[in-house]
């Protein structure tokens, strides 16, 4: 069994979370599986082995998961984007729109360096809102997205499109 079809078969439907009619799609079953876990790294970060990262960006909170660990392959700095009100020193924000509202993102000013090229990493990329807000914070700063892994896309949902504006350098594990 590829490892695409490993990581399909052990995520988790869950209907009608966090609301109803939505599919959730659970990879905290992905995180009992040590040598599962591994193979995700090795596979997240090949796409950007001869790329000359300075640091990863982990999306709240499934997005830490990863992306910490993609960071350390790399041995850059792991930085991490949070609701607003979850940092506890100074921050930039960006807001932005979901479809049921909005929501605000946030990271530690002092995080990302001029001409810094960053990996944004998330769980799952379905609209392109979030990671979207996190290319934006990381350009506030004078940084370049270099690309955005996810575990999950729901291609379905075009967020891939949404952030080729930021990179074109955009992959994932599974789709739906």
């Amino acid at each position: 069994m590829n490892l695409q079809e490993k990581v399909k078969n052990t995520i988790r439907d869950v209907a009608d979370f966090p609301k109803p009619g939505i599919m959730f799609k659970d990879i905290t079953p992905i995180l009992e599986n040590p040598l599962l876990c591994r193979e995700i790294v090795k596979e997240l970060c090949e796409p950007f082995k001869d790329y000359e990262l300075n640091a990863v960006v982990g999306v709240e909170s499934r997005g830490f998961l990863f992306g910490m660990l993609i960071a350390q392959h790399f041995n850059i700095p792991f930085i991490p984007v949070r609701k607003a009100g979850k940092l506890p020193y100074e921050t930039i924000q960006f807001s932005y729109d979901l479809e049921y509202g909005s929501a605000t993102v946030e990271m530690h000013v002092d995080t990302i360096q001029e001409d810094w090229n960053v990996l944004i990493h998330d769980d799952l990329l379905a609209t392109g809102g979030t990671a979207g807000a996190a290319a934006e914070l990381i350009q506030m700063q004078g940084g370049k997205v270099a690309g955005c892994s996810f575990l999950v896309e729901l291609s379905f949902l075009n967020g891939r499109s949404f952030l080729e504006k930021y990179t074109h350098q955009i992959i994932n594990l599974v789709e739906y």
